[in-house]
This record gives C-alpha cells, sequence and structure tokens, in this order.
C-alpha cells in the first residue's frame, strides 16, 4: 500500500524551478521503497481543447535514496510559461494521483486541482556566473603563504617554517609572496584564488576590520593588489575577496567613537547596543559575533552602515577588478541587506561570484536574489566522516550525500563551493592519521563531485596541523620537504577536472549500488559517462560495471590507459584505498 503521509512536493525551491532557460526540473519525494513509479502529469491550465483540458505525460526518474526516501525528477523541456502539474502514484495494482487539493483515486481532469508555477520568468532563473563551475579554486591565509616582501614584516616577526604558529603571532606573509607564486599556482592548475581578509586590522586573521578601504600595510596597498589582480587575469585566474560584514574590529573608529561619546556618538545605531556605557570593567553592553568582545556586530538594518559596506563592496570591485566576494558569517547578517548587496554589485559587475559562508541548509539564501553559492561544509563533514575517520560505512555516505544533494536544486548543485578543509578546521592530512592513501580518495571525490572545488593552501603538498591556529601553518616552499607524490596525483586529477566538460559541465549525476566499502557515482551527459569507483576498504574489490559496454572504448583518465571491452559483463579491480576513473560512451 502506498504511505500517502511520506509523500512530500512542495512548488519552488528545490522541488519546482528553472534549470536552464528552456529547461523546467520536478522533483518529488516518497517513502523509500514504497513507490513502483510516478508519471508526471502537466499542461498550461488554459490551454483547452472543446471542454478537455490538454495534459502532457512524462515518466519521472528515480534519482536517489536516502535512508528514509526514495527521489524523483522529471525535466520539462516546453515553450509553455504557465504550469499546472501533478504525480500518478503507483504501486503494484494500486494508482493515486497526487496533487495541490490532495489524494484521488483518478486523474482530476480540472486544472484548478493541480500543483500551480503561475508563470516561468526567466528573470528568476537562478544563474550564478558561467565561469564558476569551470573553476578550481585555492584558497590562502595571507599571513601564512608566503613573504615577499621582508620590509613589510611585522615587529617580532616569527621565524618561517621554525616557530609554530600561534593565536597572536605574525610571519612575515604579504600579497607580494602570492604575486611571486602565481607560475606555482598555474602550474598546479589553480584557476581561482580566494584570499581570507587582507584589509586592514591588528590580528594575524584580519577578521577583525579596522579599515575596510585600506589593504593591511603588512601585506602592501591597493597598488600592490592591483598588480595581483592584473597578473591573476592575465593566467586566467580569477580572484575572490573576503568580506567581513557582519562584524568589525574594535579598532574600527565608528566603535571607537561610541566607546567614547556613549549615547552623544553620531555612530551609536551603527551597533546593537543594549545599554550605556558600553563597557562596565569586564562587562560589554553590545551584540558582538560570538562572544568576542573586539568584533562588534554591525547593525546592517541601519542605513548607514548599509550605505557604508556597501560603498565598501563596490570599491574594491571598481578599483581593482576583483571578480568575487566570499560572505563571512553570512547566515547572521539579513537577508535585505543581501539582496542589496547581490543588486548593487551585480550592476557593476554582472559575472561578480558571490559566495556565503553558512555551514548548514542554505536554501533561504540560494533563491537566486542573494547569493550565487555557499561554502559546502556538509560535504565536507560526511566525506571526512566516511574517508578519513572510518565512522560510517559506503552506504551510510551515499545515503548523506544524496540527501545533501536534494536538497538544492541542480544548478545549485553545480557551483557549490566544496572543501574538505580551510582555515577554520584541523587539517586534512591530520584528520586522515597521515595516511597519504585516504587523502587521495578524498581529492579524487572532491574533483569527481557536482559543484566547484578548492584545495586550502598547503594541503596539496601534505602540510599538517590541528584546529586554528595549527591549521594555519606556514607554507613549505622547499620541494625536498613537500609531498610531491600527492601534489602530483591532485596536478592530475585537476587536468581530468578541466579536460573533461562532464565534471565541470551540466551533467546529470548519480550514486550506483556500494559493494561492501566501495562506492561508484558517474557523471551523464547523452550518451557520454564518467564514472568514478572508490574503494574505502583495505583490501581488494571487483566492482562490477552496470552498463553494456562490448565493442565499446574506454579510458582510464587516472592512468592513461585504453581498452576494448570484449564482453557486456566487466569488472573493475581496486586495490585498498584505490581510485579509478572511467571514461566511456553507451
Amino acid at each position: 500500500m502506498i504511505d500517502l503521509a511520506s509523500i512530500y512536493h512542495r512548488t519552488g525551491d528545490n522541488y519546482c524551478y528553472l534549470y536552464q532557460d528552456d529547461i523546467f526540473h520536478i522533483r518529488i519525494r516518497t517513502k523509500k521503497g514504497n513507490v513502483q513509479a510516478i508519471t508526471l502529469l502537466y499542461g498550461d491550465q488554459y490551454d483547452f481543447a472543446g471542454h478537455r483540458w490538454q495534459t502532457f505525460f512524462l515518466d519521472m526518474q528515480r534519482t536517489g535514496s536516502d535512508k528514509l526516501h526514495d527521489y524523483w525528477q522529471a525535466s520539462i523541456k516546453d515553450k509553455q510559461k504557465r504550469l499546472r502539474y501533478g504525480f500518478i502514484i503507483k504501486q503494484g495494482d494500486e494508482q493515486i494521483t497526487f496533487t495541490e487539493k490532495g489524494f484521488f483515486p483518478f486523474i482530476p481532469e480540472d486544472p484548478g486541482y493541480y500543483f500551480c508555477f503561475p508563470y516561468i520568468h526567466k528573470t528568476e532563473l537562478f544563474k550564478p556566473p558561467s565561469w564558476v563551475k569551470e573553476t578550481i579554486w585555492y584558497q590562502i591565509f595571507p599571513e601564512r603563504f608566503r613573504n615577499g616582501d621582508p620590509d613589510r614584516n611585522p615587529q617580532e616577526t616569527a621565524v618561517w617554517g621554525q616557530d609554530e604558529p600561534a593565536i597572536s603571532n605574525y610571519f612575515g606573509g604579504d600579497l607580494q609572496g602570492i604575486i611571486n607564486s602565481l607560475d606555482y599556482l598555474q602550474d598546479l592548475g589553480i584557476t581561482g584564488i580566494y584570499l581570507t581578509p587582507i584589509f586592514n586590522a591588528n590580528s594575524n586573521h584580519k577578521y577583525n576590520t579596522i579599515d575596510y578601504l585600506q589593504i593591511d600595510p603588512h601585506f602592501g596597498d591597493i597598488s600592490l593588489l592591483k598588480q595581483l589582480v592584473h597578473e591573476c587575469h592575465n593566467r586566467g585566474i580569477r580572484v575572490m575577496l573576503d568580506a567581513v560584514f557582519n562584524h568589525c574590529g574594535y579598532l574600527f573608529p565608528p566603535f571607537q567613537d561610541v566607546l567614547e561619546k556613549g549615547e552623544q556618538s553620531a555612530y551609536k545605531d551603527w551597533f546593537h547596543v543594549h545599554q550605556f556605557p558600553l563597557k562596565e570593567g569586564s562587562a560589554f553592553h553590545y551584540e558582538t559575533f560570538g562572544f568576542y568582545e573586539d568584533m562588534p556586530k554591525l547593525n546592517t538594518a541601519n542605513e548607514a552602515v548599509k550605505e557604508y559596506l556597501l560603498n565598501v563592496a563596490e570599491f574594491w570591485i571598481r578599483e581593482c577588478d576583483i571578480d568575487g566576494w566570499r560572505l563571512d558569517v553570512a547566515n547572521e547578517v539579513d537577508h535585505a541587506f543581501w539582496r542589496e548587496f547581490r543588486s548593487r554589485v551585480k550592476a557593476i559587475k554582472p559575472d561578480c561570484f558571490i559566495l556565503g559562508e553558512v555551514w548548514h541548509d542554505s536554501m533561504p539564501w540560494l533563491r537566486g536574489e542573494q547569493f550565487d553559492s555557499v561554502m559546502n561544509y556538509p560535504f565536507l563533514s560526511k566525506s571526512l566522516q566516511f574517508f578519513a575517520y572510518d565512522m560510517i560505512q559506503a552506504k551510510d555516505f551515499v545515503e548523506d550525500m544524496t540527501s545533501i544533494i536534494q536538497a538544492y536544486p541542480d544548478n545549485v548543485n553545480e557551483v557549490l563551493f566544496n572543501i574538505i578543509g580551510s582555515h577554520d578546521t584541523p587539517r586534512v592530512f591530520q584528520e586522515t592519521g597521515f595516511r597519504l592513501k585516504k587523502i587521495k580518495m578524498l581529492f579524487t571525490f572532491l574533483f569527481t563531485f557536482p559543484g566547484t572545488p578548492c584545495i586550502y593552501y598547503g594541503d596539496e603538498i601534505g602540510l599538517d596541523g590541528g584546529s586554528d591556529p595549527g591549521c594555519r601553518k606556514c607554507m613549505v616552499w622547499d620541494s625536498e620537504k613537500q609531498n610531491l607524490e600527492l601534489k602530483d596525483y591532485i596536478k592530475k586529477l585537476i587536468e581530468i577536472r578541466k579536460s573533461t566538460s562532464l565534471l565541470s559541465g551540466s551533467s546529470s549525476f548519480y550514486f550506483l549500488k556500494e559493494l561492501e566499502n566501495c562506492i561508484a557515482y558517474y557523471h551523464r551527459k547523452e550518451n557520454e559517462i564518467m564514472m568514478t569507483v572508490i574503494n574505502n576498504n583495505n583490501h581488494d574489490v571487483s566492482y562490477p560495471l552496470p552498463f553494456p559496454l562490448k565493442g565499446k572504448k574506454l579510458t582510464m583518465p587516472l592512468t592513461c590507459q585504453e581498452y576494448a571491452a570484449e564482453s557486456h559483463d566487466l569488472t573493475v579491480n581496486l586495490g585498498a584505498y584505490e581510485s579509478i576513473l572511467l571514461h566511456f560512451s553507451v
């Protein structure tokens, strides 16, 4: 019997959306294993022939399953601008029709019964910059990446590569060091760099901004940033800066003015003040980021604050031609601010990338009027649980990743900012227990999963370190101290991703049946397939290929080998913790 209580659909967000200019996606969720087939019924509510509503029928495809649910999807490619639709759900001899007005044992003829998408406006299409999904990102923590100009060093600079990173010490990394490293980044295959904050602040991390319109003097100046962006663009590399608009630093002049003048300050409404004076002994009476009194929270609903910050966003695009903004603590800033932020930024540079830091379900920010993407921390969490910690089995991992995929529209998934480490997490080398094969599996998954992949500086050469400040070690530039085997493997993955549009373009993605602790999945566009198999076992596994391939040519991009399939029944043999990529047509 069909479990009606488990069936779920809503019009909008990840369940009903415009995918491309002429393609519309509709999804429905059912109880796992409870439904045999679903047919989508749809039509224009005003399209009648005589007294009969004109409808079309389309079989839906089951695109994935998590622990509790099956997910079904259909793609409508039609010139219709209005849409009424419902679902004909079948299980054995039972058939029901699910519409906006409920469940029926028959197919209602009145379009008023059905789910309604009143009008399809192309202006409402979620459309991030086209270049993003093809970008290979590299995150740089400037203070620890490279010291290119010792004359800019802070006082009592620690010794690069010898002293351990601490919460408050400095090593002298700067913008010149990044410029000096562009050959390295280009050779690695990087096409986008994301810099954590570079504006004036009295910390090594710069997330406590003092002056939003000045480059921190330890890093350089505006002319040096212009040079960096110019040289990056000449190499086909985009540049994204970090905007800290949720809060400022304690020494931010408007905050200092409120500290000094209290209620008489012209800036008293720039912050969330509970009472005056702002400080009494060890107590403080204003909102902050977390409970850090040196990071006062900005009141982004205040018009003066809003205008100040939006001018900052516009200034650096106009002056330096940056390509994107990563937005710190984005989920704690009001949605109205981000809507205006997007409008102002896109007016200056329509293909500017807007990336929000949101660690949880981010659908409210990804409806086309705020962000282009978010940092995919659920991807990080589940990947570490499976590949690094051995906390979950392959079946659990596939189900969890399916839940993550189904949480967003496909055009959002294609640009989610996928990471396996950042300045806020322990190093992936540390997380895997220094096991090289485990790290290789993680990077294989990163570069073959939907989304735009990002490497945290130094992870590609085996830099280790625990939580902050350990994860902010100095980059190692001595090649004899780098893990070159890992670096070469990642270069190969980047090369494959950049040369295979299936991995970075608009393709369908499916998980295959897991075998023991071995996972498999593939990207497909028309008849072309790129399949990935990852064996997270400490023993060999033979994985059967579920495609009829006799007479077909198979290419293995990681080894550059080619085979002619002599049988339909093929298997791939993987060693312990080994990955295989297969490229073929069916």
